[in-house]
């Protein structure tokens, strides 16, 4: 059985996570997925897991993750992204490097480092 080609999964993750589709975005995950901070702590085992904190973050009126560039290396994807959020200090931007290992279709493995953040003037 063939799978869909690794940059196919984590853009459709992407995608879904743009969407606020948070069934969709748990399709593109491995049931036991696990995510970290990039060379640091598990943040989230399993889907029962990583689901609440997408939940979360999709409240965000206005969420949303730009991709600056993507890297495939096998089955590996590498994307930095923009991502903009409603901070308790106000709507801003962050950074995002983001690291999935894809086996089987789905992400089994999520790293991410997060880099500076931005925040918006107020109009």
């Amino acid at each position: 059985m063939s799978h869909p080609d690794p940059a196919a999964v984590v853009q459709a993750q992407l995608d879904a996570y743009n969407a606020k589709d948070i069934d969709a975005l748990m399709a593109t995950y491995a049931p036991d997925a696990r995510q970290f901070t990039l060379h640091g702590p598990l943040l989230a085992e399993g889907i029962d897991a990583i689901r609440p904190r997408y939940v979360t973050r999709f409240a965000e009126p206005d969420l949303h993750a730009r991709l600056l560039s993507r890297t495939v290396l096998g089955n590996f994807v590498t994307d930095l992204e923009v991502v903009t959020r409603n901070f308790p200090e106000g709507k801003g931007s962050v950074e995002m490097l983001c690291i999935y290992e894809v086996v089987d279709g789905r992400i089994a493995r999520a790293s991410f480092a997060t880099g500076a953040t931005t925040l918006f003037a107020a109009a």
